[in-house]
């Protein structure tokens, strides 16, 4: 018997073995006991099949290829990312129910579409009695400024999602609707490719759904409400703090999207533009992810410091797209869901297909009643998004309230009963999860996502994003969040076509850059390689003091004098304060303060800039930069172990962005931010250790600095020179270390930089960087002294001020020149 055929006998009997120990303890709901059994079978084939070890193993492997793809989410309130969990075992759904679940979410999002249009249009349905008024203005998320804008393109909603709950006879109801910013869709895409590179062969022998059409169909759809032929489309995202900015990064990579933050863009003349390097270029449609309140501070709240003034106004002109259009985030209160299927039957003339879990809103006082006589077997939530005095805590079972928080509970609702909904106890169906290297059922929720195409039709997302809970407690009061997350298939008998948002191979469409650079990122990207730079700089020069310096006679320590010159370059990084003496003890703890105390500008201060620069990078990035970016602070016993963990680091960096990195106008500020901070840190230490009258363990210092030992011992074995050992670090061209061979470098850099006009003539910065060069040129080894170094630093820290000037953001400045053109 071959290899091959003894281990599909093996997977074939690990993965019968698994469904009857699984079968012998699950309850009868569970999806896999009363699904398809041949489909789970063959999934769990391809388990055991890339997991001979036991299932656990299969839980590492696929948790591993999601934080390959820098797969991360954020708690909020924590600044840290946490890495995405990912279940091994997918959920498998029949593409007959499917259908059911699409046809559901089609008629739900048509009937959302209708309503939003209604009330912020002619106002029928509350004029003639279908909803409360108090139901909409009560809702924190009904905006009176758009009430009478039709929105550009003629739909509200372009992006919607619902969350679905499975009860135990199979049937699928709707636990809340997602219509201001829905997140979860980018997660679904990471968990399909993650579970797809562990069980390759499961989309073909299960004819799996693929989730490409959906994502090209809901971006033709954008561009088709757009008025320019070519427009051009951004995600507009609060930053990185956002909980869900990773899948942002990761579907404006996969959509061909621009990721951009408020402050990227400028609102002139009626139209909406992105602030580039290369100038204003119009924007005609924003997916938006940020609150609806913060967009626009001349429209909705004034204290908003991450909004577009003048966006509304451009929207109203119907000069820029807003998917989902502002307001339309009412329909999200669970008090709204009440009155959905009167709603469904007046406006559509049908019964919902995806029911509503039974909500009852206490601003009647037949369903206040209903609820306070229910109250042990129903769940008590806020009728909006606020929470009400009755509930601090937010939605909570009423058989689990104490005496007094029921107290509590029915005084307030005595007075605000239009603040609380009471809902029923929705029990949910379990499905596999792998635990402790075993499967057992655990709860989920399914959310479901719809969009529109180029004609405005709704499609569905084969498959949605899976929530799954931590507690065997079956009921959707209880499971929250989830702590895991699972790929959702939808397999049919069928075959599927192959389909891929990557152009056809013979695609005559060939372009050799990124598109527009939004002035933020060119920011961020200089400043990423100055950090960079200036850490490993301040880096060197700890491990000098510490004793790493290589004397030209390989013998002594450095002198004081050079020791005080290293503790005054430190210091005057500020990096720590002075050491109270220059003895051993003083000097280490002197270094670990430079190195891990952010209370200064520290090395791990720098670190966490840099960091921060990353983390909201990530669509720019590679997984491996990011990963090497946030990597914790070393945490060796010795100092020195530190300082060379760190050094090992940074020179991991430097390997990916100079041999990675496209050279891209990205890479180019980014090279550029390390060429200026290394400019003006080997101008400092010529300064400090190289002019007339250093001594031996200066110039060696120098050199360490420069990282030029070996360099120098090969060109000059004889020993130590002042002359030689300066023109090798400030003025040799060839030296990829030396001060000349940076000038280079910048200028060189800044002249492949756009312009803002076409009169040839060079622009303040590149000026600026010529005379740069042609000073560093024109000195002499001999000759050079601290007054040519302080020029070259006082030059560098101008050219510095004129590079932000000209391409970074100054406050909420659209234009840095003239000659301008908006494209």
């Amino acid at each position: 018997m071959g290899t091959a055929m003894a281990t599909q006998i093996d997977a074939c009997a690990h993965a019968g073995r698994w469904i009857a120990d699984y079968c012998a303890g699950a309850p009868a709901h569970d999806v896999l006991c009363a699904g398809d059994r041949a489909a789970w079978h063959a999934t769990l084939e391809e388990l055991a099949a890339v997991a001979p070890d036991g299932l656990g193993h299969a839980r590492e492997r696929v948790q591993r290829h999601a934080a390959d793809m820098g797969t991360g989410f954020r708690i909020p309130g924590e600044s840290d990312e946490r890495p995405w969990p990912v279940s091994p075992v997918p959920l498998l759904i029949p593409a007959a129910e499917w259908a059911t679940i699409a046809a559901g979410a089609v008629q739900r999002a048509t009937l959302m579409e209708a309503i939003t249009a209604d009330l912020y249009g002619p106002g029928r349905l509350v004029a003639d009695g279908h909803i409360p008024a108090a139901l909409v203005t009560g809702s924190p998320h009904f905006l009176r400024p758009m009430v009478g804008l039709p929105p550009p393109g003629g739909h509200h909603l372009s992006f919607v999602a619902f969350d679905l709950a499975r009860g135990p006879s199979g049937e699928w109801r709707v636990l809340a609707d997602h219509l201001r910013g829905p997140a979860g869709a980018g997660y679904a895409l990471e968990n399909r490719l993650a579970v797809s590179r562990t069980l390759g062969g499961l989309q073909a022998r299960l004819n799996v759904q693929r989730h490409a059409p959906f994502f090209a169909a809901f971006r033709a759809g954008l561009a088709a409400q757009c008025r320019r032929t070519d427009p051009r489309i951004g995600i507009l995202t609060p930053g990185r703090y956002n909980p869900s900015y990773p899948e942002q990064a990761h579907l404006a990579r996969y959509l061909g999207l621009l990721l951009v933050e408020g402050a990227d863009l400028a609102a002139l003349e009626g139209k909406v533009y992105v602030r580039t390097v290369g100038g204003l270029k119009r924007i005609d449609a924003l997916w938006r992810r940020l609150d609806p309140r913060l967009l626009d501070p001349l429209a909705f709240d004034t204290h908003s410091q991450i909004g577009v003034p003048g966006l509304i106004d451009a929207y109203a002109a119907g000069e820029v797209i807003l998917a989902n259009a502002p307001g339309a985030g009412m329909l999200e209160s669970p008090a709204v869901s009440a009155f959905l299927p009167g709603l469904a039957q007046h406006l559509l003339g049908e019964q919902l297909r995806l029911p509503t879990i039974a909500t009852w809103w206490c601003g009647a006082d037949a369903e206040r009643d209903h609820v306070l006589a229910n109250l042990d077997r129903l769940l008590v939530a806020p009728a909006f998004a606020a929470r009400p005095l009755g509930l601090p805590a937010g939605p909570r079972p009423g058989a689990g309230l104490s005496t007094a928080e029921q107290q509590a509970l029915r005084e307030d609702m005595a007075r605000r009963p239009q603040d609380y909904v009471g809902q029923e106890m929705v029990q949910l169906s379990t499905m596999p999860v792998v635990v402790d290297d075993r499967l057992v059922p655990r709860p989920f929720t399914l959310r479901v996502f719809a969009a529109r195409d180029a004609d405005g039709r709704w499609i569905v997302l084969p498959g949605g994003f899976g929530r799954i809970g931590e507690q065997a407690d079956a009921t959707a009061s209880v499971i929250g969040e989830g702590i895991w997350s699972a790929d959702v298939c939808v397999h049919g008998d069928d075959p599927v076509a192959p389909v891929s948002l990557l152009a056809a191979p013979d695609s005559l469409h060939v372009r050799r850059n990124p598109g527009t650079l939004p002035s933020r990122v060119a920011d961020n990207f200089y400043w990423l390689g100055r950090y960079l730079e200036r850490g490993e700089a301040l880096l060197a020069a700890i491990r000098v003091m510490l004793g790493n310096s290589i004397d030209a006679d390989g013998g002594a320590a450095l002198a004081d004098r050079t020791v005080g010159r290293l503790a005054g370059l430190i210091t005057g990084a500020g990096a720590a304060p002075s050491p109270p003496s220059l003895r051993r003890a003083d000097l280490t703890q002197f270094a670990r303060t430079a190195m891990e105390d952010e209370r200064h500008h520290s090395v791990a201060a720098i670190n966490r800039l840099a960091r921060a620069i990353g983390a909201g990078s990530r669509d720019r990035l590679s997984a491996d930069m990011v990963r090497l970016l946030e990597a914790p602070f070393p945490s060796h016993r010795g100092l020195l172990d530190r300082a060379g963990s760190l050094q090992r680091r940074y020179a991991a960096i430097a390997g990916l962005s100079a041999e990675h990195m496209v050279r891209t106008t990205a890479w180019r500020f980014h090279d550029l931010g390390r060429r200026v901070e290394r400019a003006m840190a080997l101008a400092r230490a010529c300064r400090l250790f190289g002019m007339a009258g250093a001594s031996a363990d200066d110039l060696s210092t120098l050199l360490d600095l420069a990282d030029s030992q070996i360099s120098y011992r090969q060109r000059y074995p004889t020993g130590l020179a002042r002359v030689a050992v300066i023109d090798l670090v400030a003025l040799d061209p060839n030296n990829p270390r030396a001060l000349a061979f940076q000038a280079q470098r910048i200028a060189a850099l800044l002249a492949e930089l756009p312009v803002l006009s076409d009169d040839e003539m060079a622009e303040p910065q590149q000026a600026q960087a010529t005379k740069l060069r042609a000073l560093v040129d024109t000195a002499d080894a001999a000759t050079l002294d601290a007054d040519l170094m302080g020029e070259v630093e006082h030059r560098l820290t101008a050219l510095s001020e004129a590079i932000a000037r000209r391409y970074f953001l100054q406050g909420a400045e659209p234009l840095r020149a003239g000659g301008l053109t908006l494209a």
